[in-house]
């Protein structure tokens, strides 16, 4: 589902009182590839429902300029909320989501293995409420900018 951030606080609030695991990532994917799929697939494992936090159009301008994003959030949200690992798709505004994951309150927080535990946004307080930070190794050969490299260098051809 996609839904707005208070209806997500709302089905936090009703999964912790389940006792369901929550895991949280989020990103940009602005060109959805085979590693986000696989990558999203390993960190639904870690519990019982997946939240994707998803960059608004604004803030992937600010973190990766002008010309981005390719596809708007509405369009992002809609495909990750198709890949049967994702439970949850809620947009943010912010260019970090730590507003949201403090909000959120997950119980487990992904990062692919391009990041370490010192750099990732909100894993010191997730840390504080007792919650987990996982990292998943990065799939080698796929990655949103290669295959923005890939086509580029082929438009040229």
């Amino acid at each position: 589902m996609i839904v707005d951030r208070d209806q997500a606080k709302k089905i936090v609030i009703k999964l912790h009182a389940e006792g369901q695991k929550i895991v949280f990532t989020n990103g940009c994917f602005d060109i959805l590839h085979r590693g986000h799929v696989e990558y999203l697939n390993r960190a639904k494992e870690l519990g019982d429902f997946l939240m994707v936090g998803l960059n608004s159009d604004q803030s992937v301008r600010r973190l990766k300029g002008a010309t981005r994003p390719y596809q708007s959030e509405s369009d992002r949200a809609e495909m990750l909320h198709n890949l049967r690992s994702v439970d949850l798709v809620t947009i943010f505004e912010e260019d970090t989501p730590l507003e949201l994951i403090c909000e959120l309150k997950p119980d487990i927080l992904v990062k692919g293995g391009d990041y370490d535990i010192a750099s990732i946004v909100g894993a010191k307080e997730i840390q504080t409420w007792g919650g987990m930070v996982k990292i998943i190794p990065f799939i080698e050969g796929y990655g949103t900018s290669k295959l923005i490299e890939k086509i580029v260098k082929d438009a040229q051809i």
